[in-house]
């Protein structure tokens, strides 16, 4: 063998050498760690059966059995929002769900939430829970829904980030009833976070599809309870006020055979062997009960529109807040009726929904919604003549666009200090073909819209109950009288003078809240992008 075989040789013997040092290094460490992890496993095998055999609280807390109606306790469970000095020193039983736990040494400290109310509660170690104890309040994940008994103690500094700021619950037993997953689909600290508040400190906000997205949770917010509380309100006060003003309630179709407003923004859908048509209002109904001398109507129900608009204001389904009235002589009875109906609403917020008002405050300020009693009623050219004053070009016989509607608005707050207002007598030719012309001046009709902070939120007018009449302006707006003739037959028997308007529900709340997007007001939005959840 040459010189340099030899050397190639004992090279390469060297290299298997030190492979197979580094091999046996290598089985060493891995023979070191298998048994330290042995070890580890071992000892914490032992300690769990000591600390289970040590652990005196343990039947004080764990996962409850799935509820499925197995028994009827005779357990009264306490109100978070009625947890309040009074209750000091009661031992209580309360659910509600984990918003936020931190562990702190031998304690944990929750905040267990209720709708828009919530409390911190605490868990320490000593008579009535263990260590145990506290490692498991302590790892129960956000969102879970607890029962807890729980010591009620009154506090001497006032909890500032909790709504009851002067009590706190020291638990003395916790159960999860049921469990969250751990992953949530977005925080509810961020999504009640305001805005501006977020940007500055750098914390995540979260955006408004995201929210419409996981809607489930999102309701759950402080801001979200706060709002459908108050409109759960609003249909309330509007029940009971027209309802003590001799109004009926009705219900009216949905699915019709012809367009109830005319027009192309109708959805339709296969009836059987023909076409229908989703109600765009319950308009026509509303007038066949004034016919059929029910004398005063309102009905609370979805109105669908097709239109593609893509605003902050507009849902292709929202809840219409629908009034008809028969009157003796004069119209005029007809919008006093509604807009003392809506001052009635507007306080009934203001004196009975103060909580849910300062809960949507904190994360959408906003200024406090003024109204005049009675109403302002401005008449549309005086409408037009504070516009025109303004710098605004349009004709007498132009409808308002949106920004004209909402400098209107200020122009009216400027100078009446009320967010709430009517504008009366219409141009007749942006009406629809049953609006009564005005008699004094053709050119204008007796039909009105009512604006809460420069938006309108009704639209309403005297019906023409004349069937001659109401035949000659369907031919002029070129309406197709077949599709219409029951309603047209509806006048051919003796019909009332009457009138009436539309309120679209989640824009009386949005715009009573100074909130900007209607989204926030609608539960479950549908809008030309939007059909789930």
């Amino acid at each position: 063998m040459t010189k340099e075989g030899v050397q190639g040789a004992t090279e390469e013997e060297e290299q298997q050498q030190a492979q197979s040092k580094k091999g046996l290094k290598k089985q060493q460490k891995e023979a070191e760690k298998a048994a330290k992890k042995a070890e580890k496993q071992a000892k914490l095998a032992a300690e769990q059966q000591s600390t289970e055999e040590d652990d005196f609280a343990k039947d004080r807390y764990g996962v409850a059995a799935m509820v499925q109606s197995q028994q009827k306790l005779d357990r009264a469970l306490v109100r978070v929002q009625d947890l309040t000095p009074e209750k000091a020193d009661q031992l209580i039983w309360l659910r509600a769900r984990v918003h936020t736990s931190r562990a702190k040494g031998k304690q944990c400290f929750l905040v267990l939430r209720q709708q828009q109310f919530n409390v911190q509660a605490l868990v320490a170690v000593g008579d009535r829970a263990s260590k145990q104890m506290v490692k498991f309040a302590a790892n129960i994940t956000k969102e879970s829904i607890v029962d807890v008994e729980a010591m009620v103690r009154k506090v001497e500094q006032k909890i500032e980030s909790c709504s009851q700021q002067d009590v706190e619950l020291h638990i003395e037993r916790i159960f999860v009833i049921s469990q969250s997953e751990a992953r949530l689909p977005l925080q509810l600290e961020d999504a009640v976070r305001p805005d501006g508040e977020g940007e500055e400190e750098g914390r995540a906000t979260v955006n408004q599809d995201t929210k419409l997205d996981n809607r489930v949770i999102d309701l759950r917010t402080t801001t979200s309870q706060a709002i459908f509380r108050l409109q759960s309100g609003v249909c309330q006060l509007f029940r009971d006020t027209l309802t003590n003003k001799g109004f009926v309630e009705i219900q009216t179709p949905k699915i019709i055979s012809a367009a109830s407003e005319g027009g192309a923004n109708v959805f339709t859908v296969s009836y059987f062997k023909t076409s229908a048509y989703l109600a765009q209002s319950p308009q026509l109904y509303k007038q066949m009960c004034i016919c059929a001398d029910f004398d005063k109507v309102f009905c609370v129900g979805p109105v669908f529109r097709a239109e593609d608009s893509n605003t902050h204001r507009h849902l292709t389904e929202f809840v219409g807040l629908d009034i008809e009235m028969a009157f003796n002589y004069h119209y005029h009875e007809v919008i006093d009726s509604i807009t003392d109906t809506m001052v009635q609403i507007f306080k009934g917020l203001r004196d009975n929904f103060q909580t849910e008002i300062q809960t949507v405050n904190k994360q959408f300020p906003s200024e406090p919604f003024k109204f005049l009693e009675p109403t302002l009623r401005l008449e549309y050219t005086e409408a037009l003549a504070m516009l025109h004053e303004a710098g605004v070009e349009m004709g007498d016989e132009d409808d308002l666009s949106t920004p004209n509607e909402k400098l209107l608005g200020r122009l009216v707050k400027e100078k009446y200090d009320t967010d709430f207002y009517v504008l009366d007598k219409y141009p007749l030719a942006v009406r629809p073909f049953y609006t009564m012309p005005d008699p004094n001046n053709p050119k204008y009709s007796n039909s009105y819209d009512m604006f809460m902070r420069g938006e309108e939120i009704l639209s309403g007018a005297q019906r023409v109950h004349d069937a001659q009449l109401l035949t000659e302006r369907a031919i002029h707006h070129q309406i197709d009288l077949e599709k219409i003739k029951a309603y047209i037959d509806s006048f051919r028997y003796g019909a009332p003078p009457h009138g009436g308007g539309g309120i679209g529900l989640e824009r009386v709340c949005m715009l009573y809240l100074g909130l900007h997007n209607v989204r926030q007001t609608s539960m479950f939005p549908r809008d030309p992008k939007r059909l789930t959840p």
